[in-house]
Order: structure tokens, then sequence, then C-alpha cells
């Protein structure tokens, strides 16, 4: 009978690693799967230990059986860390591995004097059975004690998991556990067992039934390489791998069919001079050692089947590892084509719309422009001795913009020369807030007058912060209000309305200040006649460290003859016609 029952528990074992063989994936535990290979030779080392007569066939059995009891749970141990995600270190698994190779040792001088593991064995027959009796040495208490050692890791192992790790089947682990401990208790439980029977055969099988269970949940658990998997049987994204010699080892069919040239290539041949791979799969390795972090390329294919369509493929070059050592190149190929179509028909609709944005915000600046020229107008119109000031200043503000750009100094933005041209108009909207009887005045005004005037430069930044106020350009608001409220100072300090003196006068208001007085001079007043250019040009001259920038006298210079053709090509007030 104990023949039998040691011939059921090798054969049971031995079919169910025949279906674990079947089903084996290669994200199995590998712990286990070594333990599958054992458990069939160890149950049929039993029976060969209980059905012998030889007592060197049995000493031989004994060292087969051996390997599980010594081994076993160091491979279980290993396995419970694994999935607990507990990394042991090198010197750690080395140091756990050479006890059980070390009890291992002694259990191979069975039979010999000097054995440490029993210190003696013969052979004894019980009931038809031959039973071998042994005299265990201090190696075999060493055996209890590494026992001992390997359930104490596994049991921390899964306290310590319980505890503080999420990410783990606790229902796993104890699977895993639960086997583990009952072939310790069944090789502890000998004693008590009747004559040659062996309960640790029974428990090897029994594990496996469970280990079989487990192995393919655990499977699941194996999240990055299942979507990986996943991927590469999906059809839509093609891998190929190489060497760091450019050695091509292997590709997915859809990799294949993206790269047609890949069919004609044979493992380990190198892809340098490869027609067809030298300027895609060449030219992607050599961008990613270059730019090992930048984004990802792009490749277009136009399939045969359908030349009126091109494929878009998003290219990755990634290293491909053997665990955490890097062996070669990974190149992902994904097929992004609807997504590139979905780009482009978003770019086509975010160009129209900003187009249509464009004219939009452009019909709005035109509209807000003429707004403010016809207050300017306005003001203007109320003004009888100023008529086509507002035209003529802005016309000397372009020019003299024009000539410092010529010369560099000082140095002008293209959005400061933009924003004083646009601002030049506004320069007077103050006087709207003057007194017609002091605006309207056709002689010279008396020195109360003539303060009551003056404050239509704090006046006008005032009216130009009101219409400005909820404006975005926030850079031209300012430019605006100084040119309304500094464009009567003066570089000498003598100036209104805050008696700015030097650099304090903001730039704008400098310039400005010398297209309002040219104009003012060379054109007619009803208490003036014009002056003829050469008089306005030494006045302006005069001015230059009092009233006006000496930094804008080259300028003003270099302005001088387009100034004067402007003016006699206007002929408002005849300086050209009547005083040159």
């Amino acid at each position: 009978m104990i023949q039998i029952y040691f011939m059921i528990t090798f054969v049971l074992s031995l079919m169910l690693t025949t279906f674990y063989v079947f089903v084996w994936r290669r994200r199995y535990e590998v712990n286990i799967t070594v333990l599958f290979l054992l458990i069939p030779v160890m149950n049929y080392a039993f029976l060969e230990c209980y059905n012998e007569q030889n007592l060197e066939i049995v000493l031989f059995g004994l060292k087969i059986c051996y390997i599980g009891g010594c081994f076993f749970p160091w491979f279980i141990s290993l396995c419970i860390m694994n999935l607990c995600g507990i990394r042991l270190g090198y010197r750690t698994r080395f140091l756990s591995f050479a006890v059980s190779a070390a009890v291992y040792c002694s259990v191979l001088t069975i039979g010999q004097e000097d054995s440490l593991f029993y210190k003696s064995i013969y052979l004894t027959q019980k009931d038809n059975v031959w039973i071998p009796v042994k005299e265990y040495g201090p190696m075999h208490t060493v055996f209890y004690m590494a026992l001992a050692l390997f359930c104490g890791f596994s049991i921390g192992a899964i306290i310590y998991t319980w505890r503080k790790k999420k990410q783990v089947s606790r229902q796993i682990l104890y699977m895993l556990f639960f086997p583990h401990m009952i072939s310790v208790v069944g090789y502890l439980a000998r004693p008590v067992l009747p004559t040659g029977m062996e309960l640790t055969p029974l428990c090897y099988t029994y594990a496996q039934i469970v280990y079989l269970l487990i192995v393919q949940r655990m499977e699941l658990y194996h999240v990055s390489d299942m979507a990986i998997e996943s991927m590469v049987q999906s059809g839509d994204i093609g891998f190929v791998s190489l060497d760091f010699k450019y050695h091509y080892l292997g590709s997915n069919e859809t990799a294949r069919r993206i790269l047609p040239v890949l069919e004609e290539i044979a493992v380990d041949n190198s892809i340098v001079n490869v027609e067809g791979l030298e300027h895609n799969v060449v030219d992607w390795l050599a961008w990613f050692k270059e730019n090992e972090d930048t984004d990802a390329k792009y490749y277009y294919k136009t399939p045969a089947e359908n030349e009126n369509e091109e494929e878009t493929y998003q290219v990755q070059v990634k290293y491909l590892y053997d665990g955490s050592k890097r062996r070669g190149y990974q190149i992902i190929l994904t097929n992004d084509t609807k997504n590139q179509k979905y780009i482009k028909l978003l770019n086509g609709f975010k160009t129209q719309l900003e187009e249509e944005v464009a004219m939009k915000t452009a019909s709005i600046i035109r509209m807000h422009d003429n707004l403010i020229m016809s207050m300017a107008a306005m003001v203007e119109s109320r003004d009888n001795s100023t008529g086509g000031h507002i035209k003529r200043t802005s016309v000397c503000v372009r020019i003299l913009i024009d000539e410092i750009l010529k010369l560099g100094t000082p140095q002008l933005s293209e959005q400061f020369c933009r924003n004083i041209i646009k601002a030049a108009p506004m320069h007077d909207l103050g006087k709207i807030a003057v007194d017609d009887a002091i605006l309207r005045k056709p002689g010279r005004f008396t020195p109360e007058e003539y303060e009551k005037m003056k404050e239509h430069a704090a006046k006008g930044a005032q009216i130009v912060h009101e219409i400005l106020k909820d404006t975005d350009d926030m850079d031209f608001h300012l430019l605006a209000e100084n040119v309304a409220h500094y464009h009567h100072e003066r570089w000498d300090g003598s100036g209104y309305p805050e008696g700015l003196k030097g650099e304090e006068i903001p730039l704008e208001a400098r310039i400005m200040a010398i297209a309002d007085v040219y104009d003012a001079l060379v054109s007619k007043r009803v208490y003036k006649d014009p002056m003829s250019f050469e008089e306005a040009d030494q006045i302006i001259m005069e001015g230059m460290g009092k009233h006006f920038d000496p930094q804008l006298k080259e300028c003003y210079m270099k302005a001088r003859p387009r100034l004067e053709e402007y003016y006699r090509s206007e002929g408002e007030s005849g300086p050209g016609k009547e005083k040159t």
C-alpha cells in the first residue's frame, strides 16, 4: 500500500508538471517553475527509497529527496518576497542560498563514516516494507533551523506587506504560504506517522495544485508586461529591436508591414547599409543618440493598397533592457494617422478662427483709432488757430522717428515707434476742457488766461487715461498719457505742468515737444505769421539743451530737409511760398 501511495503521488506530480509546462507563460514566477520541475523528481526519489533493499540506491534517493527539503523553502521565500515587491540585495540572496547549499552539502555526505547529517543509517523491514533507520547528526538540527529561518522570512514579508503595501494581492500571498507551511508540517510529522508513511510527497503534490491555481492569476498582476503584450498583439504598434552595433534582433508583424524591407533581413545582420532603412531606421537611431530626451519623430508612408492616403507613424526610440542592463535599442512605431488628421482639422479651424479674430481685432483697432482722431479733430475744430496741427505734428513725429532709427541712438523698439506715432494725435486732447473764450481768443493770452491754458496738459492725460483704461495694451496706454501730459515740459525744468527736468521727462514727450514746437513756428496763427524755415531752425537749435533734449539734436538736423519738404508740399501756411 505504501508503494502504491508513493506511486500515486509521483504520477500526480508528473501530470501536474506536464500541465504546467503546457500552460507556461514567460511571465510566470521563475521560482515556481523550478519547483514544478523538482517536485516530480523528489516524489520519484521517495518512491525508490521505500521500494528498495539496496542501501546504496536508498542513500541516493534520500539525497534527491533532500533537494526539496533544503531548497523548497528557499524558492518559496524568494517567490513571496518578489510578489511582495521586496527587493533582496545580492548579498542577502547569496547568503540565504549559501545556508541551503551548506545544509545540502552535508546531506551529500550521508552514508559516510564522518557524515554530519546522519551519524548512521541502515535498512530494516517492517510490515514487508524496507525502512531506512537514521541517527541524526548536528547538521540535521541546522536543517530544522534553516526551515524555521525561511518560514520566518515568509511570515515577516506577509505581515509587512499586509500592513504597508496595498498593490499586492493578499489572497495570493496566503495561497503561496499555506502549502509552504503544510510541507514543513508534513516533514516534521514523520515521527508520529505509521511506519514508512511520508506526508512530504503528498504535500508537494498539493503545493503544485495550489500553485497552478495562482500562477495565471499572478500573471494578471504584471500590468506593464500585459499592457506591452496587448499593444504588440493589437496590430497598431510596431516594434523593432537592434543591438548597439545596429545588428537586427527582430520585429513584430506590424513593424514588417510598415517597413517591408525587414522581411528580407536575417537576424544578427547589420542594417547600416541596407537600402530602405538608411533614411529612416538608421537616421532615427542617430537622432536618438544625440537627443535622448527629445519628443517623438514622425514617419510618413503611402500604403500600396491606397496611394491617395498617407499614413503617419509616431516614432519613438528607447533603450532595450535586459533587466536593468542596456542591451540595444527598441524602435516603437505607433500609427498616428487619425490623430494627425484630427490635428490638421483643428489647425484648419484654428487658422480660420485666427483670421476671423484678426479681422475683427483690426476692425476694432480702426474704430478705436478713428474715435481718437475724431476727438482730436473735434478739439482742433474748436481752436481757430491750430487748423491741421494734429496731422502735421503726426507727420513730424514719424519723420523724427525714422531718423532716430537710422542713427541708432537713442535705441527704440519697434513697439515704441509704432505707439508714439499712434499717440501723437492725442497730445492736445486736453484742450477740450479749456473754455472757448480762451481757446478761441484771437490775440495773445493774459497771464491768467495762459495759466488756464496750461491746464490742458494734465487734463489731456486724464482724458487719455479714461479712454484707454480698459485696453489690454498697457504700453500704449502709458505712452499716450505721457505724450499728452508732458509734451510741454522743458529740458531745463522750466516747462509745465510739473516742471520735470532732463531725463525725468519721458522720451516720447521729448520727441513730441520738437514736433509740436516746430509746427507752431512754421505755421500761421491768428496772433502771428509763419516763420521761415531758417528762423524756425535757429530757434530749435538754440533750444537744444534748454527746451529740447540735446540727445535729439542730431536726429532733428537729419530730419530737417524732410520736414521742410513736407511743409512745402502742404503749403498750409505758406512757409515755402511767402517766407522762403
